[in-house]
């Protein structure tokens, strides 16, 4: 299955620096659904393609290390489900179906804030990507890259009025058997409409 995203807004209500200024580490949010124009918008911020064809976060020698995973459990009009990010296309792609957030809460520690997100944004690095071009020091590279999106993550949800933090703090072989994909996972975004 494939859903194809609404083509992201390039004007917020929002300005950057108000963005910087408000963002906040967020783990208390309400029941309510986040809607689909959001989550692609989040998606889009996080990894999609910019005006010149790049990715919206930096990489080191373009290597782009990553693909991006959804754990879904409250959106309006989507079915609860793991969905990839294809970025080049700007659309979901369907892994598994069924609401993991409990699963995948519980390989992030008992994680509350894992359960409870209406959706947890999953980076899953591979390593090879950026290691072929760079050797050892590609590793570090990976993590510094990792970090150009998850910023990207916080300050567009920021500008939607949602709220998220990272999560790094996981059991790496639970998660991998929640999302079943190839790869490594690095960072956990839940996220969901803050409670204050």
């Amino acid at each position: 299955m494939r859903i194809n995203l609404q083509a992201p807004r390039l004007k917020g209500e929002m300005s950057l620096e108000e963005a910087i200024n408000l963002r906040r580490s967020v783990r208390r949010y309400k029941s309510e659904p986040l809607t689909l124009e959001q989550v692609s918008q989040l998606l889009w911020a996080a990894y999609g393609k910019n005006a010149y064809g790049k990715k919206t976060s930096p990489s080191a020698g373009a290597c782009y290390p990553f693909e991006i995973y959804v754990v879904v459990s409250n959106v309006k009009n989507l079915k609860p489900c793991i969905y990839h990010y294809d970025s080049e296309n700007h659309a979901l792609e369907l892994v598994r179906e069924g609401d993991f957030n409990k699963s995948l809460a519980k390989a992030c520690l008992n994680q509350r804030h894992v359960e409870n997100a209406a959706i947890n944004i999953i980076i899953v690095a591979h390593y090879e990507r950026t290691t072929r071009r760079y050797g050892e020091r590609g590793i570090r590279y990976v993590h510094i890259d990792a970090g150009h999106v998850g910023q990207n993550i916080y300050l567009q949800a920021t500008a939607l009025g949602l709220g998220t933090v990272a999560v790094g703090a996981f059991r790496d072989e639970e998660v991998k058997k929640v999302i079943n994909v190839p790869g490594e996972p690095l960072y956990i975004f839940p996220v969901g409409v803050p409670e204050s």
